[in-house]
């Protein structure tokens, strides 16, 4: 697709001002796809430029071209000009907004859990399962749309597991049970987030819905799309969840039990799976596992015994790939091993990118 701004599809976003926002904004500065057109948040910020009404925190500025885009509110109407919509809504008011948006025919990527297990809802992880987009048809049909259509990405702990769950199903069968451990970084609770009398010097070992989302969302992802409707996974996942003084980065250590013991690999055979799988959207070239002529690894192995690390891994293929190390044998399951992902890139506004850019390469987005 040419770099010229005229061909760029015109993206809305909601929920700008959200750290999920932010990241949408910094992640679609330049590119080749989309191009940032409007922009809404709460009411309370409703007619006020980005630039001022924005705690912005991420390391890079604000792109210039959005610090003087006004804030509208969060109506289809507003949106007149934009054909695809990223929503980093929080849950508790995105149902309702985002079944207006793509009621009225936009292209609607969301990052909020209200419609993921929608029966008619792809709930996809760009990693992993974009065959599920196959589902929008049977959408539309539903809602009578000429175009438009709701996609939703997972939970960001449920992002970091289900990568490499999918590759070790595709080479040694299905998985039957799945025990994890996360320790969740302070930013996958938003901004202001968790207090820092209580976070510092502590480990907090709930974070509401968590576990629930991880449980039931991976049936879901790693299941099939069949006579046209979801066909769910028969896996069984255990979580714990646990948020700790990490600023961006979730860690999840992981144990996983194969249905068929005649398969089991040795440790040599899974770190090969892990390291050789390849996703539809390396396959489709999208721009995300393109940009900066990358060599993009969905899951990037590490040998070494104490990697991956938040501070030092979390970046890896600019927060797009998953890190995988240690990876062991275990006495209860059949291995384990330790799971890293960025939670705001790959975890959240990186994986309704990536989903978009899938879509508009399979010409659901046009």
């Amino acid at each position: 697709m040419s770099n010229s701004s005229t061909r760029k599809i015109p993206v809305g976003i909601l929920g700008a001002t959200g750290t999920v926002g932010q990241r949408f904004i910094q992640l679609l500065e330049n590119h080749p796809n989309f191009e940032i057109k409007s922009l809404a948040a709460s009411p309370r910020s409703e007619g006020k430029a980005y630039s001022n009404a924005v705690n912005w925190k991420l390391s890079t500025a604000i792109p210039k071209n959005i610090q003087h885009l006004v804030l509208k509110s969060c109506k289809a109407d507003q949106f007149k000009e934009c054909r695809l919509i990223f929503s980093g809504l929080d849950s508790d008011v995105a149902e309702k907004i985002e079944e207006e948006f793509f009621k009225a025919e936009l292209f609607v990527f969301s990052n909020a859990k209200n419609h993921r297990m929608s029966p008619t809802v792809p709930l996809c992880v760009p990693l992993v399962n974009t065959n599920h987009l196959d589902i929008i048809p049977i959408q539309q049909k539903l809602y009578n749309l000429k175009k438009g259509f709701l996609v939703t990405n997972a939970n960001c702990a449920t992002t970091g597991l289900v990568v490499p769950l999918k590759a070790l199903e595709e080479s040694f069968g299905e998985i039957e049970r799945v025990s994890v451990t996360t320790l969740q970084s302070i930013s996958g609770a938003g901004y202001p987030g968790v207090p820092s009398l209580d976070i510092f010097d502590n480990v907090i070992p709930f974070i509401d819905g968590e576990e629930e989302k991880l449980e039931i969302e991976t049936s879901k992802i790693l299941g099939n799309v069949k006579n046209e409707k979801f066909e769910n996974s028969r896996i069984k996942v255990s979580a714990t969840c646990n948020r700790v003084a990490v600023l961006d980065g979730h860690m999840e250590c992981v144990s996983v039990s194969f249905k068929d013991k005649s398969k089991l690999p040795d440790i040599s055979a899974l770190k090969s799976a892990l390291q050789n799988y390849e996703c539809e959207a390396q396959k489709l070239k999208v721009y995300s596992t393109m940009k900066n002529d990358i060599n993009f690894n969905p899951i990037v192995v590490f040998e070494e015994n104490n990697r991956p690390q938040p501070r030092l891994d979390r970046d890896v293929n600019f927060g797009m790939s998953v890190s995988v190390g240690r990876i062991r044998k275990c006495d209860l399951f059949d291995f384990k091993f330790t799971v890293l992902l960025h939670n705001t890139i790959l975890g959240a506004a990186g994986s309704s990118i990536m989903n978009a850019e899938v879509a508009l390469k399979k010409g659901y987005v046009y």
